[in-house]
């Protein structure tokens, strides 16, 4: 007879290990309770008698309980429930302690690939991951119920930051809301923040809060320059009242204040390139930050803003200096360059902003842009007036449709009666459905791939009501600077955050990934063909949508359609499809999945077909959503550049191109580093193999990775095609 254990293997059956459970059970009561010899070997011949070829090992345990109790041995069945019960935590106690090891000893690929913005051999880093391996093992045990751990281990749906869903106060993304708290005075670490005079203090105060909140978060954060702006004209005003105070000529006042505020700018930008990049968060990494440069956030400060945003790219397009002391391309922060009538043609006021911008893209991969046209006629409050505004993270972006009618409900001091507000609010987070399973599970008829849709969806609808309500049991002592000093909102102390999970002042994501291989596997085709795969994928984008609203009107709670990143999940995905199905040609013979409603990287399309087309489907992603194209280097093409930024202004709400910069510190190679047959990223120069003298920035999923990936992620980067040839024909 054979014993199925829990992971699914099969073993011997051994009477000999059932007597020792047993006995050690005996140990527990007093003798009058304890079973005897013949009594145990009894319960052994009956369950040999039962003339199974195969028993779980969880039934052998029950017919113990029942034969236990049957002999009036009540005492000892509970002791040998209690005895069951604890060593299925040890069980899982020793899966936890394995990857505590496996962290600390730094030989692990998982730990040492599982992000690709933190060096895992690091102390604030592994600090991070063993809180979140602690987190993880008491959200799988405690937490979540048994079908949705089942369903996140088998990659059929992915529950996201487990490692941080233990504290019931921390969410994913946001948009600080910085003018409220640099105008009207912040708090950090019990000390008043009132609001600086001066552009240089304000930048640096505004670092200070950033990495505050991204360590009372787990996601991306969000700030605008736009809320900067002001303070350049503070300064200004300094240097002339002093200038005036010499009793210089009014020329010679305006002439030398204007140098003194150009170059508080240049130092403030400076100041802000730094700390963003050497601060470390609690999440043992720097601020997850993106930076909004968007020139029609503001009508009054439009001229000093420019100028922050010229001197922003100006030193992002120099870089940052490595150990070596060589400028290479940093990961952060993230810039998101909205393109708007002020600057998307040559003959608008702010062109040479946009030409500044094209240079930066060719040469470090950022900003990445946002039609300000596409994006207002895509997203419309609920006057059915269209808004723009950046994503809180790297692709996760705010629903519009209550920006005004949920009022001032964070009491926030810059509040504007009947304007929309989209700075201070928040995503409560993420579940992500494998699409490819659906698929795969219906094995190809339409009528079952829609009632596993289905089904599927509402596992994930159950996993983000988990999400929700424990995020409303906290308050907003939790987190003061999110909630009392008005990164998020002002709320009074021991206030409950709860009312600002309703009312669509914050979103809820429902993620999707590997809609390419969904479509492939049921029609034939890719979801760029226009006959078949596009209207079936467009319908399986339009079935999440439908869900959402659904649960939304239900319950208040502002469910949305997430186009999800899963950097490492990508992988575990394709583990998992694979272990379940077998290697499926053109589906699971590979080491990933494909991001959300991306072409496949290996899909031959030119940039402009594929950007239109995904423009589509961007569309049904309200929720996050971002488009990318593979280039070669562009530095000397800047006029293709300049083609594409032109194309998303018309055609596409959001959208970047991946460049190439990397660098060798062996041999001072500036180029791309190449990956081979094994997925070993090599110096195509000098051969060095070496990823600590390495520096290789590749867009991972929305954002700058620069810590190297895991295999089936490296597969992935390795299989992009280019999109734009760089050639004269």
């Amino acid at each position: 007879m054979q014993v199925i254990k829990r992971d699914g293997s099969f073993v011997e059956y051994d009477s000999q290990k059932i007597k020792i459970a047993i006995q050690k059970a005996n140990a527990e009561v007093d003798k009058k309770e304890q079973a005897s010899e013949s009594e145990i070997d009894s319960i052994l011949k009956y369950i040999e008698k039962l003339g199974k070829k195969r028993l779980l090992v969880e039934d052998i345990q029950d017919i113990i309980e029942e034969k236990l109790m049957e002999f009036g041995h009540f005492d000892l069945s509970k002791r040998y429930i209690i005895y069951r019960y604890t060593r299925a935590l040890i069980r899982k106690a020793n899966t936890t302690d394995q990857s505590i090891k496996e962290l600390i000893d730094g030989e692990s690929e998982y730990w040492n690939t599982e992000n690709s913005n933190k060096n895992a051999r690091i102390v604030t880093t592994q600090r991070d991951y063993l809180a979140g391996i602690t987190s993880t093992d008491i959200t799988r045990r405690f937490l979540l119920p048994e079908d949705i751990v089942k369903a996140h281990d088998e990659g059929i749906i992915h529950f996201h930051d487990a490692d941080y869903f233990a504290q019931n106060a921390l969410h994913n993304c946001d948009l600080i809301n910085l003018e409220d708290m640099l105008q009207n005075g912040t708090n950090i670490n019990g000390i008043m923040i009132e609001k600086p005079h001066k552009f240089l203090t304000a930048m640096t105060i505004a670092t200070q809060i950033i990495t505050a909140v991204t360590s009372s978060q787990y996601g991306g954060a969000t700030v605008t320059m736009a809320h900067l702006a002001p303070f350049v004209r503070d300064s200004y005003n300094f240097y002339m009242r002093r200038y005036k105070n010499r009793k210089l000529p009014q020329e010679q006042c305006e002439k030398f204040a204007r140098e003194d505020m150009l170059k508080e700018i240049k130092d403030g930008v400076q100041t802000f390139q730094y700390q963003v990049n050497s601060m470390t968060t609690t999440n043992g990494q720097a601020p997850f930050l993106s930076v909004c440069l968007y020139l029609g956030e503001t009508k009054e400060y439009k001229e000093e803003l420019a100028l922050i945003i010229e001197e922003i790219l100006r030193q992002r397009l120099d870089g940052m200096k490595n150990e070596k002391g060589v400028f290479i391309t940093p990961a952060f922060p993230k810039l998101l360059y909205v393109l708007e009538e002020d600057n998307a043609s040559e003959d608008s006021p702010y062109w040479y902003l946009t030409e500044l911008a094209a240079q930066c893209t060719a040469k470090r991969m950022v900003p990445d842009y946002i039609s300000e046209k596409v994006m207002k006629a895509t997203k419309k409050n609920e006057l059915g007036e269209g808004d723009c505004y950046p994503c809180m993270g790297c692709r996760s972006f705010l629903t519009p449709d209550r920006a005004i009618s949920n009022g001032n409900v964070a009491k926030a001091k810059n509040y504007v009666e009947g304007k929309g507000k989209y700075y201070g609010r928040f995503n409560q987070g993420v579940v992500t459905i494998n699409l490819v399973d659906v698929a795969l599970s219906s094995k190809g008829d339409f009528d079952e791939f829609w009632k596993i849709y289905e089904e599927r969806l509402e596992l994930c609808h159950r996993a983000l009501q988990l999400r929700h309500e424990r995020l409303s049991k906290a308050t907003s002592d939790v987190a003061p600077i999110l909630w009392q000093h008005g990164a998020l909102a002002r709320l009074e102390k021991g206030e409950s955050i709860e009312k600002l999970l309703h009312g669509g002042y914050s979103t809820i994501s429902l993620g999707y990934a590997g809609l390419y291989e969904c479509v492939k596997f049921m029609t034939g085709k890719s979801h760029t063909d226009p006959e078949e795969g596009k209207p079936f994928g467009l319908k399986v984008m339009q079935k999440l949508n439908d869900k959402c609203n659904e649960w939304k009107q239900a319950e208040d709670i502002d469910y949305s359609v997430y186009g999800t990143p899963i950097e490492s999940t990508t992988y575990k995905f394709a583990k998992c499809l694979k272990k379940r199905f077998g290697e499926v040609k053109g589906i699971t013979d590979r080491g990933y999945i494909t991001n959300s409603y991306h072409v496949p990287v290996f899909e031959e399309i030119d940039a402009f077909s594929k950007l239109k087309l995904e423009s589509d489907f961007q569309k049904l992603s309200p929720g996050g959503a971002v488009s990318y194209i593979e280039t070669p280097n562009l530095q000397n093409n800047l006029e293709v550049v300049i083609q594409v930024i032109k194309f998303i202004y018309e055609n596409i709400m959001y959208a970047e191109l991946n460049t190439k910069s990397d660098y060798c510190q062996e041999c001072g190679f500036t180029g791309e580093m190449i990956i081979d047959e094994n997925y070993e990223w090599y110096c195509p120069n000098c051969g060095n193999r070496d990823h600590d003298k390495l520096n290789v920035a590749r867009r991972t999923c929305g954002y700058i990775g620069t810590n190297f990936w895991n295999k089936g992620r490296t597969q992935e980067i390795k299989e992009r095609v280019l999109h734009i040839d760089n050639k004269d024909d």
